[in-house]
């Protein structure tokens, strides 16, 4: 038997944060980066907020959030006693907010939080998953953190929050969505509600995505992205992931190249992977080969075998990287290849550990993530 929950209530729509105006008599603890301080777009969540709630804005958020970023959030956190925990920004702050609020709740620093997330990028749908990423710097290790207890309660996609996204991030965030969606389809826990969710979100990305980075001030594509991105998330917290993140986990935390770029330079080498087609000396899998023939399908392209079908799917990827003008090779995100053979083995080590790379639908080996890595290299 399985069960299937969608426990965080979305609001979706114009002026949705407006419905932040309900809160009141709150002690309300954020969490963010520095640039939304900064740069005074935090002002654009707190204004919404009213006067009758005391407000505490943690803003030390970095990339990749370190463990120690996290035990000072909780003991900013632990001063303040919030009754709601509000995550404002990218993946990061959100993931921030989530690893704060487990370990706090389990030192029985903080009870009985409501936790709130507004997501500012259109690409982790860590609005709507049980999955945190946090990374050992000393170690140079990510650790998954995958528990309901960091789940949140309800999330705000609020689309304009994301029109000044640079081309960069526009472009590394939703090709994380792309991933996403790939990778929770073909996931060995896949079921036909995550299916629904990863096909539409498919689709969505193929239709908005470009048209984001060409002209950031597209309201409608960067709508329909930030639910493509959604919509991934809620499939990929019924199903996991595969070694496309399992992989991208390990080498982010050596080689420190963005996260959706790592996963993009990767994609079109682990459905080949993973269908046993091109230049894998393994068997064929007709079950996963087939279903991105289907997506491919859903594209426009017409098959006449499920492996043609998954050349154009693989076409299609590539197409998208190019008009986004993504590397093809970590040498062209800029990774030396001393670098590259430093790291080689741990990577591949590492990727074997991720708990994304359990639910791939062919179980890896050593030498085949090595082989992947060296054809991205």
């Amino acid at each position: 038997m399985e069960t299937i929950i969608f426990p965080t209530k979305l609001h979706i729509g114009e002026h949705v944060l407006e419905g932040l105006n309900t809160y009141e008599n709150q002690r309300i603890f954020i969490v963010t980066d520095p640039f939304m301080v900064q740069s005074n777009k935090i002002e654009r969540i707190t204004t919404h907020l009213s006067k009758k709630n005391e407000l505490k804005i943690f803003s030390n958020v970095v990339p990749d959030p370190p463990i120690e970023n996290v035990i000072s959030g909780i003991e900013s956190m632990k001063a303040f006693t919030p009754t709601i925990l509000l995550a404002v920004g990218g993946g990061s702050p959100i993931d921030a907010a989530k690893a704060m609020k487990f370990f706090a709740e389990q030192l029985g620093e903080i009870t009985n939080l409501t936790f709130i997330v507004i997501p500012t990028t259109s690409g982790t749908g860590s609005e709507v998953t049980n999955f945190s990423v946090i990374t050992n710097q000393d170690k140079g290790v990510k650790y998954p953190l995958v528990t309901s207890d960091i789940q949140p309660n309800e999330a705000y996609l609020a689309s304009e929050l994301v029109i000044s996204a640079p081309r960069n991030i526009t472009a590394d965030t939703g090709m994380d969505v792309l991933t996403h969606a790939l990778e929770a389809y073909v996931s060995t826990k896949a079921n036909v509600f995550s299916d629904a969710l990863c096909e539409k979100a498919v689709v969505l990305v193929f239709e908005n995505l470009v048209r984001c980075y060409k002209n950031g001030e597209d309201v409608k594509a960067r709508e329909q992205m930030h639910y493509a991105s959604c919509m991934a998330g809620m499939a990929f917290n019924l199903t996991s992931l595969g070694i496309n993140h399992g992989i991208a986990h390990a080498a982010g935390a050596k080689l420190h190249v963005p996260h959706g770029r790592l996963n993009t330079i990767l994609l079109s080498e682990v459905i080949q992977y993973n269908a046993g087609c091109g230049h894998f000396n393994h068997s064929y899998d007709e079950r996963t080969a087939g279903k991105y023939a289907y997506l491919a399908k859903l594209l426009g392209y017409e098959k006449s075998t499920t492996k043609i079908g998954v050349k154009y799917l693989i076409r299609a990827v590539e197409q998208l990287k190019k008009q986004l003008a993504m590397p093809n090779s970590l040498k062209q995100a800029g990774v030396s290849s001393e670098i590259f053979e430093q790291f080689k083995q741990e990577i591949a080590e590492g990727a074997l550990l991720d708990g994304c790379t359990k639910t791939n639908p062919r179980v890896p080996t050593k030498i085949e993530i090595e082989h992947i890595l060296n054809n991205i290299k």
